[in-house]
């Protein structure tokens, strides 16, 4: 890396909050987001719980000023992406400006309520409501809301996604093609994605309680998390405060199923081994873990398996978010780099909520309160379906 590349802003809405500083307040208070599904139609609503950021499309598009069409997921990622770009405070049109944001929903939101009635009478409905179907819609709605037209890209490696965002954003600043990114990712709840994850047997019926031994699966979830990247020259040519450096990332597949990471984490392990080398960190380094941890029976074995192996006897504190908000699935690593980033500045590790029993295969531990600490680098794991695995490091 060829300088450092700074936060400059974050921004995040998500089930515990809908900007910044509510969640923050959240995870002091111990208060998850999981609950019923009360905003949309579902044959699981009150049985599958999930985490929903509570307020409804049309809420959002008022508040936002934007029309009702909009899908949920670019009017969960605008709220979001304007508080990141007004906490960073610069004027994004004065430099050379890029969007990367990460999706896997895209519009679908949208779609599923439409085609049904639409398919029997063609009569009922506007196309305009599908107009923004597509994942790469969310981003273009973003970088008109934002003004920004140098670079515009969307990212879709599944759970990865948001993470493979930033670090793409990170490349493009450290090689001297863009002075400033906005990276991050959105993701909206949809029948479609809960009823995909039901039919994978991987959602529990209970808030879910990552690295638990009783754990029986994942909560799904929604949310937007962004960050306002910069150069150095940037940072100092407008005199702002650094909230972290992007010190390291890596991205690694290990090809081993389309939905389940290899049992020893060997794609997990390798991204973190590449995060390490790139901030060239000892590994005693790392004060803090945001683990993917979604709760699966899989996914936990084999995180844990590779963190125990990657730090051997001395192990950070770790937890996984996913227990307050759910897994957000694209856009999890961007609403987790913007918790990594607040475990920085307010110099804190939150906790692993409703964690009791270690798990038999893997003993491991994790945070189980909010505790003010020394933290100077945390990373932060993201692992996708099809092998896709990030890991992120930001520092102090």
């Amino acid at each position: 890396m060829k300088g450092p590349v700074h936060v400059a802003g974050i921004g995040v809405i998500a089930a515990i909050g809908k900007t910044v500083e509510q969640c923050m307040h959240s995870f002091r208070q111990h208060t998850s987001g999981i609950g019923d599904i009360t905003l949309f139609d579902s044959v699981h609503r009150g049985v599958l719980p999930v985490g929903e950021v509570k307020v409804s499309n049309e809420e959002l598009a008022d508040t936002l000023w934007l029309p009702k069409h909009t899908s949920r997921t670019a009017l969960l990622a605008i709220q979001a992406a304007r508080e990141a770009v007004a906490h960073a405070g610069i004027d994004l049109k004065k430099w050379r400006t890029g969007l990367i944001s990460a999706t896997t929903v895209g519009g679908m939101d949208r779609t599923e309520v439409f085609f049904p009635d639409f398919s029997k009478d063609h009569s009922k409905g506007k196309l305009h409501d599908v107009v923004n179907h597509e994942c790469g819609r969310s981003t273009e709605l973003m970088a008109d809301d934002l003004g920004i037209r140098h670079f515009i890209s969307t990212i879709n490696t599944a759970c990865s996604s948001s993470v493979n965002a930033i670090a793409l954003g990170t490349r493009l600043i450290n090689h001297g093609m863009l002075d400033i990114v906005v990276a991050g990712g959105t993701d909206a709840l949809s029948k479609f994605t809960l009823n995909g994850f039901n039919s994978l047997m991987i959602l529990d019926k209970e808030p879910c309680r990552p690295f638990d031994a009783t754990r029986k699966g994942l909560n799904l979830g929604e949310g937007a998390g962004f960050v306002v990247i910069v150069s150095d020259r940037v940072l100092q040519q407008e005199k702002k405060k650094s909230l972290a450096v992007v010190s390291g990332y890596g991205n690694t597949n290990d090809a081993y199923h389309q939905t389940a990471s290899s049992p020893e984490g060997r794609g997990s392990y390798s991204a973190m081994q590449k995060a390490l080398e790139m901030s060239k960190l000892d590994v005693n380094a790392i004060d803090y873990i945001n683990l993917h941890g979604t709760g699966t029976l899989n996914n936990d074995v084999s995180e844990g398996t590779a963190v125990k192996r990657f730090f051997g006897e001395r192990l950070p504190k770790m937890s996984s978010t996913k227990a307050f908000t759910g897994h957000t699935l694209g856009a999890s690593g961007g609403i987790e780099a913007v918790f990594s980033v607040l475990a920085l500045t307010h110099q804190c590790v939150f906790p692993n909520l409703r964690f009791e029993t270690a798990m038999p295969e893997v003993d491991i531990v994790p945070q189980q309160k909010f505790e003010e600490t020394t933290v100077n680098h945390v990373m932060s794991n993201s692992f996708g379906f099809g092998g896709n695995c990030s890991s992120i490091i930001f520092s102090k």
